[in-house]
C-alpha cells in the first residue's frame, strides 16, 4: 500500500465517531438492568449501563451528581472533550408506586437536563406495551398480574423478568403504543395518570445513538 493510501486510511479510521454512552440510574435491581442489557445487546452500537439506586429522590440525586461529574449538565465546571460527549445522555428510571417525592425527584432531574424514565405504577406497564395496548388504571399488582397473564413465564415474586431477547424485536411497537398511551393521559388531564410509562422515549433514545454509529452499507 502506498504511504499516501495508508494515510488517507489512518485519517478515515480516526472519524469513525466513538460509541454514544447512555448511562441508566433505576430503582430496580433485575427488571430494568436486564431489559436494558437486552436491548444493548439486540441494537449494539451503543454504550448502555445501568446502576440500580434505589428509591425515585436518591435515583435523581445520583443521576444529577454523575451528569454534574461527567460535564453533562448546566451545573458542571468540567468541560466536555470534544463535541462527541455532548451527545452522552444520563436517564433516571423510576416508577410511581407509593414512593413519595416523586414529583420532586423529576423535576430535580428536568432541571439538570437528566432524561426521564417514569412509569405508573410500574415498568411492567412498559413490558405489557411489547405485547399489547393497556389502559386500565390498574395498581402495581393487577399490572403484574396482566404481565403474567401474557407472558407466564415473569414471576412477580421471583426475579420479575422475562424472556427479553425476544420481546426486544417489538420495542418500536411498544414505543408506538406508549406514545398512544401518554397521549390519552393527557387528553385526560392526568399526564403522570394509571396507565402511562416514558420507557419509549429512553428506548427511542438508545436506538438514535446506536444509529449514530451503525456503519453505513
Amino acid at each position: 500500500m502506498a504511504r499516501d493510501d495508508h494515510w488517507n486510511l489512518a485519517r478515515s479510521k480516526s472519524k469513525r465517531q466513538p460509541r454514544r454512552r447512555i448511562i441508566i440510574y433505576c430503582e430496580g435491581e433485575n427488571t430494568e438492568p436486564s431489559y436494558f442489557r437486552a436491548l444493548k445487546d439486540h441494537i449494539k452500537y451503543v454504550d448502555v449501563s445501568t446502576i440500580p439506586a434505589g428509591v425515585p429522590m436518591t435515583v435523581a440525586e445520583k443521576a444529577v451528581a454523575r451528569a454534574i461529574e461527567e460535564g453533562l449538565s448546566k451545573r458542571s465546571k468540567k468541560k466536555l472533550k470534544n463535541s462527541y460527549e455532548e451527545r452522552d445522555q444520563i436517564w433516571a428510571a423510576f416508577d410511581v408506586d407509593e414512593h413519595p417525592n416523586f414529583n420532586e425527584a423529576v423535576a430535580l432531574c428536568v432541571s439538570n437536563g437528566i432524561g426521564v424514565c417514569r412509569s405508573n405504577p410500574c415498568f411492567e406497564v412498559w413490558l405489557i406495551l411489547h405485547e399489547a395496548d393497556h389502559h386500565s388504571p390498574d395498581d402495581h399488582r393487577a399490572v403484574c398480574e396482566r404481565l403474567k397473564s401474557l407472558r407466564p413465564e415473569y414471576d412477580p415474586n421471583g426475579s420479575k423478568t422475562c424472556d427479553f431477547d425476544e420481546m426486544i424485536s417489538r420495542v418500536e411497537i411498544a414505543e408506538a403504543r406508549a406514545a398512544a398511551q401518554l397521549a390519552r393521559r393527557n387528553e385526560e388531564r392526568t399526564p403522570f395518570g394509571r396507565p402511562s410509562t416514558t420507557a419509549g422515549e429512553l428506548t427511542a433514545a438508545i436506538r438514535e445513538a446506536a444509529a449514530l454509529h451503525r456503519p453505513k452499507r
